[in-house]
């Protein structure tokens, strides 16, 4: 279907505000499968840059399979082929955040991946994201590999480097990442820190009405429970407004300073949630610094509704201009009082995407959206600590490389098996990026039915009734936890938690560090090598018992790693017959040393 070969002398174009491309001269470089692109303005002339077309080339035949593209944001992934790729979710950047999409074409954000009738792949990404944003248009005749220069002026005889592009074919999945993930490492090395984090976090079983006594309780019964959990995450709610986060809400009767030192009394760490680049129109911040603030065409602060949606809770928001000196010095002001006065080393840092938003107009009129993001990110980092753990959440994916610890890989959990399954499969989309772009985050484990009050991300309240998740739903959700080698923070109310439920989650601890990698994107049979055994995880997504043949490397036992029954010895070969629908199954296979 497409080779480097041919890439390499696929179509370009430069697309400009109000004048030809003929100005401009657009230089390739390759080396192996890895291209690197400058564009220069030879004239005298400055020129604005709508767009860079790196490659656009018709298909001559299009033996496609499926599709899988990520979104410019975290909640935005799609599936599906040529004709129709339709998001993992309710989420979409056209659709959801509003984001302007070419006509005639289906378009992802710097990562596709194409499956051949073959089984091959075809794996066209960016491997870094410094200014621009990588967009891959297509169709079932054509393709289009862009960069988004957003109308930005190339001066006389500058020179922009461009982002690097990696193409690479085979049919194994799994190595095509890894040689994607290498080259992003080097350009966005990595941030250090020095475990996963495992907690506890308030959201799912209180909401915004959270109040101390519910953290009290909920550590005193992890303290006799399940005292692994590290990190007491207090969400959405404690503070006054969106904007306003060293202000507590009126239910927190002492400062959040005070409560952090409880829960350090207690044995754990705190965590705290904090939407950086949002703020509410009565939120202090906003009332006394609106020019801290992403502009509209006239000047005004722009409300996050008229170019994107506008919020889930309290919006429409206002978005903090990340390039602007003195909104850069308050977030690092606000995360370094978190740090040193709170006690605080754990952020989880949501609605990110709003730092990285498109249609305003920045205090610096020379970067990109992407450039504004991150050096909002940078204040916070540097605010936070180098030994600090930032979490992305409902971010950019890309922006975002090399600027948090941890990136939150899915949508939010909810007690419904509808859900339980779509977040799997968000997941081991991207179980590639694990421990190499940052610590993945499946969202918490949530092991029982409950009913809870919820704000949609569409703003409206529910009282959710969760209560018909069956048991091998919830084993389904705890095996996805574990196959996700990432991030264990329980969302449940653990003064409410069975024995069984505890020992399940003190399961979920023991491995995370690991990700499972999959035969295929079926994501039927998975493989997680530790140092001492093989984990085998087996997943049923569907609606009749499930029958799987696993092989195995000679002579091993096994055992069912929930419940430690110990299933014998077998050679080569293991049947794992009778896996309930929504059901999973995960083996410990140990090597006998005889063979």
């Amino acid at each position: 279907m497409l080779s480097i070969t041919e890439l390499k002398h696929a179509g370009t174009e430069v697309r400009l505000v109000n004048t030809s491309d003929q100005l401009l001269d657009l230089t390739k470089e390759w080396k192996n499968n890895v291209c690197t692109t400058t564009l220069k303005n030879q004239t005298d002339q400055p020129v604005k840059v709508k767009e860079v077309v790196l490659f656009k080339k018709n298909f001559e035949s299009a033996p496609v399979q499926m599709v899988y593209g990520e979104g410019y944001n975290m909640l935005s992934q799609y599936k599906g082929d040529l004709s129709s790729l339709q998001p993992l979710g309710k989420y979409s950047d056209r659709d959801h955040y509003k984001i302007p999409q070419k006509e005639g074409f289906q378009t992802v954000y710097n990562l596709a991946v194409l499956t051949l009738k073959d089984s091959s792949h075809v794996l066209l990404g960016f491997s870094s994201c410094h200014r621009f944003n990588g967009e891959f248009r297509m169709n079932e005749s054509s393709f289009e590999i862009v960069l988004d220069t957003e109308e930005l002026t190339l001066e006389p005889k500058q020179e922009w480097e461009l982002e690097e592009f990696v193409f690479a074919t085979g049919h194994d999945r799994e190595a095509l990442f890894d040689q994607l993930a290498e080259r992003i490492q080097i350009n966005h090395p990595k941030l250090v820190t020095a475990e996963i984090p495992t907690g506890w976090c308030s959201w799912y079983c209180y909401g915004p009405n959270i109040t101390e006594q519910d953290i009290s309780d909920n550590m005193d019964a992890i303290s006799q429970h399940v005292p692994d959990l590290h990190y007491i995450q207090i969400d959405d709610g404690y503070q006054a407004y969106m904007g306003d986060w060293l202000i507590p809400a009126p239910n927190f009767s002492s400062n959040i300073q005070s409560l952090c030192a409880r829960i350090k009394e207690k044995g754990f760490e705190p965590a705290i949630w904090v939407a950086p680049f949002i703020a509410e129109e009565k939120s202090k911040l906003f009332q006394e610094h609106p020019d801290w603030f992403v502009k509209d065409e006239t000047g005004k602060p722009l409300l996050s509704s008229k170019v994107s949606f506008g919020g889930w809770r309290r919006g429409p928001w206002y978005m903090l201009d990340g390039s602007h000196p003195q909104a850069q010095q308050y977030l690092y002001d606000v995360f370094r009082t978190i740090r040193e006065e709170w006690g605080c080393k754990y952020f989880k840092l949501d609605a990110n995407m709003w730092g990285a938003m498109h249609g305003g107009h920045f205090y610096d009129s020379n970067v990109t959206r992407v450039e504004a993001y991150r050096r909002g990110m940078k204040a916070i980092l540097d605010g936070a600590g180098e030994d600090s753990f930032l979490l992305g959440c409902n971010a950019p994916m890309w922006p975002s490389l090399g600027t948090v610890h941890g990136m939150r890989v899915t949508n939010d959990i909810s007690r419904k098996w509808t859900t339980i399954s779509l977040l799997a499969e968000q997941c081991f989309f991207r179980n590639w990026q694990h421990n190499r772009l940052w610590v993945n985050d499946p969202d918490c484990v949530v092991l029982k039915n409950s009913s809870t009050k919820l704000i949609e991300p569409d703003g409206k309240q529910r009282i959710k009734n969760q209560s018909n998740v069956r048991n091998e739903e919830f084993l389904f959700h705890a095996t996805y936890i574990v196959a996700s080698g990432g991030m264990v923070l329980s969302g449940d109310k653990v003064t409410e938690l069975s024995k069984e439920n505890n020992g399940r989650l003190k399961k979920c601890l023991e491995q995370r560090y690991m990700a499972a990698r999959f035969e295929s994107a079926d994501f039927r049979i998975g493989r997680i090598e530790t140092a001492n055994a093989t984990l085998v995880c087996l997943f049923n997504w569907g609606e009749e018992p499930a029958t799987y043949e696993v092989d195995l490397p000679g002579k091993c036992k096994l055992s069912n790693y929930w419940t430690d029954e110990d299933l014998g010895i077998h050679d080569t070969k293991f049947l794992a017959e009778n896996i309930e629908p929504h059901g999973a199954l995960l083996l410990k296979v140990d090597k006998m040393l005889s063979c």
